[in-house]
C-alpha cells in the first residue's frame, strides 16, 4: 500500500488478524466436562470466514459451535467475528433456550452486517451424563451422527442462515446419543472438495472417512478425515474447510 511517497508495512497487521482468529478457535483452556472432542480450521487464505468453538460450562456441559460466513478472505472473517462474539454473548442471557439464542445473534449481525451478507451455524449442548444433545442449526450443513451399528443420523436445518431474514425463527431439537456415537460437524469446504479429475468427495467420502478410523480418539480421528480429504483432492485446496468432532463415551 502507498500513499505518497510513504510505504506501509500491513504484515504486523495481518499477523496480528490471524492470531486473533486462531484465538477465537482455542477451545476451552480445561477440559472439566470430561468429554472427548477435537476441531480443525483450515482456511483457503490467511484469513477465513469458518470457525468452530467449543465450550465447558459451569455445569459440566458441552457447548459446540460450527459456521461458515458468507464469501471469503477478510471480509468473511470479519462477518464469522461478529457472529461468535454474538453468539458468546447472547449466551449468557438467554439461559438453555437456543432458539432464543439465535435469534438474538440474528437481530445482532442483521443491524451490524450488509444484507448480502450472512452465516450459516451449528450450535449444540451437549449434557455428558445423560447423553442429550440438543441443538439449533440455522442452514448448515447437517452434521452426521454416526452410530456404532453403522447407521446414521442427520442434524438437519430448522432456520434460515443467520443475518438474512431480521424476522427469522428457529426450533430447538433433541437428539439421545449412545455410547460409541460419532458426532461430525464440518462446513461445505470439505464436503464439496473436488478431486483432479472433477469428482466431489461429498458426504460419502465424509463417512467412509469416519468408518475407517471409527474407535479413534477425537483428535486422531480429526486428523484422518483431513488426510482422506487431501488424498482425495491430492491437497488442493478451493474453499475453507473445518471438521468438528464429538466422541460419546
Amino acid at each position: 500500500m502507498t500513499t505518497d511517497d510513504i510505504v506501509i508495512d500491513v504484515s504486523q497487521d495481518w499477523l496480528q488478524a490471524c492470531f486473533v482468529q486462531e484465538q477465537f478457535m482455542r477451545g476451552p483452556v480445561s477440559n472439566h466436562c470430561r468429554m472427548d472432542y477435537a476441531a480443525s480450521c483450515r482456511q483457503m487464505r490467511a484469513l477465513g470466514g469458518d470457525c468452530y468453538d467449543f465450550s465447558c460450562q459451569p455445569d459440566g456441559q458441552l457447548t459446540m459451535l460450527v459456521g461458515d460466513a458468507s464469501g471469503k478472505g477478510v471480509a468473511a472473517a470479519l462477518m464469522m467475528a461478529s457472529v461468535q462474539a454474538s453468539v458468546r454473548t447472547a449466551a449468557l442471557f438467554t439461559g438453555s433456550d437456543l432458539a432464543s439464542l439465535l435469534r438474538v445473534v440474528n437481530t445482532l449481525i442483521c443491524s451490524s452486517s450488509p444484507a448480502d451478507r450472512y452465516a450459516t451455524l451449528f450450535y449444540a449442548v451437549i449434557n455428558p451424563v445423560i447423553r442429550k444433545l440438543r441443538y439449533v442449526n440455522a442452514g448448515h450443513n447437517p452434521p452426521a451422527i454416526l452410530h456404532r451399528d453403522g447407521s446414521v443420523d442427520w442434524l438437519e436445518p430448522c432456520g434460515a442462515p443467520v443475518g438474512l431474514f431480521p424476522d427469522a425463527t428457529w426450533q430447538e431439537r433433541t437428539v439421545q446419543l449412545r455410547p460409541g456415537d460419532r458426532v461430525v460437524a464440518y462446513t461445505d469446504g470439505v464436503t464439496e472438495a473436488s478431486s483432479p479429475f472433477g469428482a466431489q468427495w461429498d458426504v460419502e467420502g465424509l463417512i467412509r472417512a469416519v468408518d475407517a478410523r471409527r474407535s479413534d480418539s477425537a483428535d486422531a480421528l480429526v486428523r484422518s478425515i483431513l488426510a482422506a480429504l487431501d488424498d482425495f483432492s491430492r491437497g488442493i485446496q478451493t474453499d475453507d474447510a473445518t471438521v468438528a468432532v464429538l466422541c460419546v463415551r
